[in-house]
């Protein structure tokens, strides 16, 4: 669960702006304010079941975006070969710069 949460929020990080007021409202609370549906329905006046659906359509949204787009996995295959390079790297290499320059931009 924890992981399927960390993924849709790199994907809502990545594609929010392509996501309409609404949808970005209700994933902000449920995912990153961790409010329930209840408390997200109250807040809308709404039913719980409206804002369930909402939160699953959106869901696969991201998807959608992220399989034309791959964003989110060109940023984890960016991270995971800067990781590979820093551990290759000892502290007095000079390339090392480069390296900590990249993950500045990040």
């Amino acid at each position: 669960m924890l992981e399927k949460t960390t993924r849709v929020n790199f994907l809502f990080d990545f594609y929010q702006s392509l996501l309409t007021p609404k949808q970005r409202n209700y994933m902000e609370l449920y995912f990153l304010e961790d409010y329930s549906l209840g408390e997200i329905s109250e807040t809308f006046d709404v039913s719980r079941q409206a804002v369930y659906d909402n939160i699953r359509r959106t869901e696969m949204m991201l998807e959608e975006y992220e399989k034309k787009l791959l964003l989110f996995d060109k940023f984890s295959k960016r991270q995971k070969l800067l990781d590979e390079m820093e551990q290759s790297l000892d502290q007095a290499d000079p390339y090392r710069r480069y390296v900590d320059q990249l993950r500045e931009l990040e």
